[in-house]
């Protein structure tokens, strides 16, 4: 019989095996690959307590490598959280399971963040260890003191998301980010070599990481590597060269075993390979007694460090920002700015609203940790005095992310689902396709990020057609639990950030102009953006119009609707700051905003695609059907016909 450990780690290959073999598809062979690796983790370093995968001071475990999914899931089964039993593994990628074919994020109890586009589970690991400096330099390490592992790929490290990852991590100098890399030189379509040659060890050097290479198969070796790592004062990179699908005689070593279940003559002669004569998903007593044993490791930690928090004088604040609430006056001098803003109509770029939004809020919600891709002083992302997030005390709350917006924005990812920290981000709306990605992943997730997208239309004027959004604020709409607020005036900004930071489960973009736009709100009482679009001026005669628009055209849309009414037209004008919180609405509100009038026009700085929601298809739409140019803002605008006699026209020539 094999040794304990390797018999530990044989359990992960065959559960891994049996599973895959059961789903009649999956990926076998990093799971096989990397369980001694894991092995060795989970049950000799890893900080965790199969009792509470909730435990704010635990180790986080992040599988980048998202494919190898029945890695992760035989590591929980096996270390005893409850709600992986082995029925999970047997239901491994059928409809309703709790283990689908990639780790996602509120669906299995101890999956950390939702994996499998290869790649983000790296560079969300870098926002996961900056969220355990930044609360640790708020509440000390007394109750925050854990590390975070990465198991990476081949492929992870192909992807150009690592680099801004690796990069700024080194930077940062976040020495208590782990990756262990499963060298093992396969890809889906054969041999590393055939389409990459980077020495990868050199490039995580480049960055400032701490690097070794061991044999991912020697326990002694791993064990070795893994206390090295924790002596480090930097991120450290442990390349474990293994064998893709170790054990399997015939397949392993091959990108066969990769993407596919291996088949039963070669499943049964791993387990002769393996001396593991067991019937699918049984895992002797010899194996299971220890990891279960391994499992409870941590419980001692865990409740060593409850009772440091309840003796703790920050108990009360601690418990409050890692339940993600808000402060209990966290909008009283917000409140205050709406009600003068709703007064004064102040005149300027929603960016500049934006900004001034932060300085109401920032120093009252502590959790916030803001940042940008390089565009600062463009994005209105910083407070005035506030200190940058950096080494050696990690105690700043800006981040200045460098020109990475997939990275800062997965980063973000990272410092939401850690707990305690708000994350909100700046760029260029335009660049949101470089942060996509994990844009598209904080949705999926459910997380509360906040990215900001400042220049967002043909109105930030001489940078010309490759930095204006035309068609990015419908496609952002498209997405599934996202929120995009494209807010006219400082009002509707404000009430914007109040639902983006209320919103727990919901991303949020926040469409903001480089131009200056003018005041609409004359009121600040009730949230109207929260109905998703309000009227905001309603007809002095019976309606014949209605004008729909968002973010700087609503005073376009205004001005148009005094020209018709100037002519008699009875014209009432709505504001329609989020899509998505109005299809919230009950149907008769959304059926008696959007009307019976005879007429209805849409105008907005982008492109048509989802606005016959509100006007139909027979509708006019004042927007844009291609890409800009480059000119001031106001040409630009007039070159377009996006203005108050077009809007007005379209009215006319549907009357």
């Amino acid at each position: 019989m094999p040794a304990p450990t390797q018999l530990m780690a044989n359990a992960i290959r065959m559960l891994s095996l049996d599973a895959v073999e059961t789903a009649g598809c999956g990926h076998p062979g990093m799971p096989m690959g990397m369980a001694d690796v894991a092995t060795v983790l989970w049950t000799k370093v890893l900080k965790y307590d199969a009792g509470d995968t909730g435990w704010p001071d635990r180790d986080r475990f992040v599988l980048s490598a998202g494919h190898g999914s029945m890695l992760l899931y035989s590591l929980l089964h096996l270390s005893g959280v409850k709600g992986v039993p082995m029925q999970s593994l047997r239901d491994f990628r059928k409809l309703g399971s709790n283990t689908p074919g990639h780790p996602e994020y509120g669906h299995t109890p101890g999956v950390e963040t939702t994996t499998g586009p290869l790649g983000q589970g790296l560079a969300t690991a870098v926002g996961m260890a900056m969220g355990e400096r930044r609360m640790a330099a708020r509440f000390g390490e007394d109750l925050v003191d854990h590390r975070t592992w990465v198991v990476a790929g081949d492929g992870c490290l192909m992807e150009g998301v690592s680099h801004e990852a690796i990069s700024l991590a080194g930077r940062l100098k976040l020495s208590r980010l782990t990756v262990l890399w499963d060298d093992n030189d396969i890809t889906i379509d054969g041999h590393v070599g055939i389409a990459d040659s980077t020495d990868q060890i050199a490039r995580f050097k480049a960055a400032g990481w701490a690097t070794r290479r061991i044999d991912g198969h020697d326990e002694k070796a791993i064990r070795k590597a893994l206390a090295w790592a924790l002596k480090q004062d930097r991120p450290s990179l442990i390349a474990c060269k293994t064998v893709i699908g170790k054990g399997a005689p015939n397949m392993g070593g091959t990108h066969k075993v990769h993407g596919a279940a291996l088949g039963k003559d070669e499943v049964a002669a791993t387990r002769v390979a393996l001396d593991w004569p067991y019937e699918p998903f049984v895992v002797p007593d010899e194996a299971l007694k220890p990891w279960r044993k391994a499992g409870k490791r941590g419980a001692k930690d865990r409740k060593a460090w409850e009772a440091r928090l309840a003796a703790s004088p920050h108990k009360a604040e601690f418990e409050r920002a890692i339940a993600g609430d808000l402060p209990k006056h966290a909008f009283d001098a917000l409140d205050a700015f709406m009600e003068k803003a709703a007064a004064e109509k102040p005149a300027a770029a929603t960016r500049v609203h934006s900004g001034a939004v932060l300085e109401q809020i920032f120093g009252a919600i502590p959790d916030l940790l803001g940042g940008s891709a390089d565009l600062t002083g463009s994005n209105n992302t910083y407070v005035k005095n506030t200190p940058i997030f950096d080494g050696p005390d990690y105690a700043g709350r800006y981040v200045n992310y460098g020109v990475r917006e997939f990275g800062m924005t997965a980063a973000m990812n990272g410092l939401a689902l850690h707990g305690g920290v708000i994350p909100y981000g700046g760029t260029f709306l335009v660049f949101s396709d470089y942060a996509r990605p994990a844009i598209r992943l904080s949705a999926l997730m459910g997380v509360r990020s906040i990215f900001v997208g400042t220049h967002d239309s043909i109105g930030l004027g001489e940078d010309g057609p490759t930095h204006q959004p035309v068609e990015h604020v419908a496609s952002l709409r498209a997405m599934p639990n996202l929120h995009v607020f494209r807010p006219a005036d400082a009002v509707e900004t404000a009430e914007c950030w109040k639902l983006a930071l209320a919103a727990r489960t919901t991303p949020s973009v926040l469409a903001l102009s480089r131009q200056k736009t003018a005041g609409v709100r004359g009121d600040a009482g009730e949230n109207r953006s929260a109905r998703g679009a309000y009227q905001l001026a309603a007809a002095s005669k019976p309606a014949q119009v209605t004008i729909f628009a968002s973010g700087t055209e609503v005073p376009i849309a205004l001005a148009a609707r005094d020209l018709l009414e100037a002519d008699g037209v009875g014209t009432r004008v709505v504001s329609v700051p989020c899509f998505e919180l109005f299809e919230a609405q009950p149907a008769d509100y959304q059926a008696a905003l959007i009307g019976e009038t005879e007429v209805r026009v849409a105008v907005e700085a982008g492109v048509r695609q989802g606005w016959d929601r509100f006007i139909g298809s027979d509708g006019a739409f004042i927007g844009m059907t291609g890409f800009g140019g480059s000119a001031p803002d106001k040409a630009l605008y007039e070159h377009f016909g996006i203005t108050a006699e077009a809007v007005a026209a379209a009215a006319r020539a549907k009357l």
